[in-house]
Order: structure tokens, then C-alpha cells, then sequence
């Protein structure tokens, strides 16, 4: 699937951003959907009574149903969900690395040089990293104290720190000696059937996630941070970049499969709280409602559906 991405990206980025370049948008004809004033009629053919309309207008292109499709079919919970014998630490770290260079490959397709020097995310297109009007991001330089920086100059030092987390060996162990394994239930015999010798040690009371593959005490700590400076950059990605580049270069439903599967892993795996998804939470509420994040899933139990449904029935009226 990223490999796709990346193809797409590196075959159709100048010539298409050449083309379609930011200035030209107005002239673009590009889908749009409506936010009406709520109605009767609406109502009625919705079968539901329309909510309260805290939407943003314009409505972005990506909360029109027919633009927040994925490339594949499935329940990405069978992705997120850890397997029995692989250990809760390396399952978080892969996770980590995953979903990291999935983002990265569509970080690449706005930082991408175009004819003119320009990127399509710059200090002059982008000044602040933000999700829209009501959010926006600020980074903390060396001494901790806030900085606002443009959103590219934002992105290029998230993707250093990253990178330098988990090039980091005491951090991220990869040393073969280390445990990386966990039982199986069904396979790990109990007490009452196995010699002392061989039964279950209790775990140590001072345990982190991560301790028997031998990562540090703070590796849950800065796993998490990861995770929201990833939700960050996807959150500025929808909102500032969907329509130019991915849109145009149709990799809208690349951006959605990716962006979805990890909101699911990020939540299941405590990495990312559901309140920290407000930035996105209509489209939370939209694949909610159209049955792309499973029910029982924390996004969902999360969602607003009667917005989502609304959503969805303002698509249909196009």
C-alpha cells in the first residue's frame, strides 16, 4: 500500500503540483459538499432530526462520504490487536516504527520541491502547524520553552526527533540477547499441572511496559509522545492538504486507510486518548456512522453518530 504511495507520489507530485499549484485553487474544479441550514425535509429523509450544526463551513472535502473511503475492506481492529506471544513492548514499538513510516510517506508528497523551490507545505502556505481554525500546534526548542513554528519547519523537526528515538538502542533495544517474547495461555503450563521449576514466575511489582524486552522505564512515556505528533501531522494533513496534493494525485483513499488504521492502534494500545482526537473528530464521527471504525472500538464509543449520520445524508443530497 505505501509503496504505492510513494510511486504515485514521485511520478505525479511536479507535474501535478505544477499544474494545480495553491494560488490556482479557486479556478479547480473540485468537489465540494454543502452545509445547509437545518431542515424539516432534511430531517425526515435523514430519518433522523438534524443536530446542532457546530460543522465547519466550508465543510472540508474529506467529510463527504464519497471522499473518506479507504483502499481496502476489513476490520482494521485484527491489525492493531497484539498477538498472545509477541511481547506488549515490542508490539508497541513495531507500532511505533509502522506507523511512522506510513505517515512519513505522505510527509514526503508536501515537503516535495516543485518547480519553483517551493514545497506545497511552506512558511508562506503553512505558517503555523495547525488542524484547522480552532487548533494549532506549538513545538518546545532545547530549553523547553514554546516555540510557533510553520508547519514544514514544524514537520522536519518531529521527523528528526522521532528518527533519533528510535535509532536510539537504549530506548528502542534491538539486541538479539534481549527477551522478546511473551507466553501463551494456552500453552504455558499452570501451577497446579508443572513443577515448581517450570511454573509462571510472578511479575516483579516495579513493571513497566516493555521491562522483560529490556526497554527503559520512560519507553511508554515517549512512545506516546510519538503517537500524538503523529495524530499532529495527520490531523495538519487533512485539514490544510487534502485536496492538493492527495485529492489531486488520488491518494485520498491511501491517506484515509492509513490514517484510520492508526486512530484504532493508537487508542487500543493507550497511546492516544479519545479526547486528543478532537482535531479529527468529525471524521471520527463520520466512520462511526458508515461502519469504518468498529463498534466497541474506543473511537467509536467515542463518536458523535448522529452527526456522523448526518454526514452521511448531506453526501447523498449532492
Amino acid at each position: 500500500m505505501m509503496n504505492t504511495i510513494a510511486s504515485n507520489a514521485s511520478t505525479q507530485t511536479s507535474s501535478a503540483t505544477t499544474v494545480l499549484p495553491n494560488a490556482q485553487l479557486p479556478s479547480i474544479s473540485v468537489p465540494r459538499i454543502s452545509c445547509p441550514e437545518p431542515s424539516p425535509s432534511l430531517g425526515e429523509s435523514a430519518a433522523v432530526l438534524p443536530p446542532i450544526l457546530d460543522l465547519p463551513r466550508p465543510l472540508p472535502l474529506w467529510l463527504d462520504p464519497a471522499y473518506a473511503r479507504h483502499i481496502v475492506k476489513g476490520n482494521f481492529m485484527t491489525l492493531s490487536a497484539r498477538p498472545k506471544t509477541v511481547d506488549p513492548g515490542e508490539w508497541v514499538a513495531h507500532q511505533v516504527v509502522e506507523h511512522y513510516r506510513n505517515l512519513w510517506n505522505f510527509v514526503r508528497v508536501v515537503h516535495a520541491k516543485e518547480d519553483n523551490g517551493d514545497s506545497i507545505c511552506s512558511p508562506s502556505s503553512c505558517p503555523k502547524m495547525s488542524a484547522g481554525e480552532n487548533h494549532s500546534y506549538i513545538w518546545l526548542d532545547q530549553d523547553h520553552d514554546p516555540v510557533d513554528l510553520p508547519a514544514y519547519e514544524y514537520m522536519t523537526l518531529m521527523q528528526r526527533w522521532i528518527s533519533g528515538k528510535i535509532d536510539d538502542a537504549t530506548l528502542f533495544p534491538t539486541h538479539p540477547s534481549s527477551v522478546s517474547y511473551s507466553n501463551h495461555p494456552d500453552y504455558t503450563p499452570s501451577s497446579s499441572s508443572a513443577d515448581a521449576d517450570s511454573a509462571p514466575r510472578p511479575a516483579p511489582k516495579d513493571e513497566w511496559l516493555g521491562c522483560r524486552s529490556g526497554f527503559p522505564k520512560h519507553f511508554s512515556e515517549t512512545a506516546q509522545l510519538i503517537f500524538r505528533q503523529i495524530f499532529r501531522v495527520y490531523a495538519h494533513l487533512y485539514w490544510d492538504h487534502f485536496v492538493t496534493p492527495f485529492y489531486h494525485l488520488n491518494l485520498e483513499k491511501q491517506l484515509n486507510s492509513c490514517f484510520s488504521h492508526f486512530l484504532l492502534t493508537a487508542t487500543t494500545l493507550d497511546m492516544l486518548s479519545t479526547d486528543e482526537l478532537e482535531p479529527m473528530q468529525y471524521l471520527v464521527d463520520l466512520w462511526a456512522a458508515d461502519g469504518t471504525l468498529p463498534q466497541g472500538s474506543r473511537p467509536y464509543l467515542h463518536a458523535n453518530l448522529e452527526r456522523g449520520r448526518y454526514l452521511m445524508e448531506l453526501g447523498r443530497r449532492e
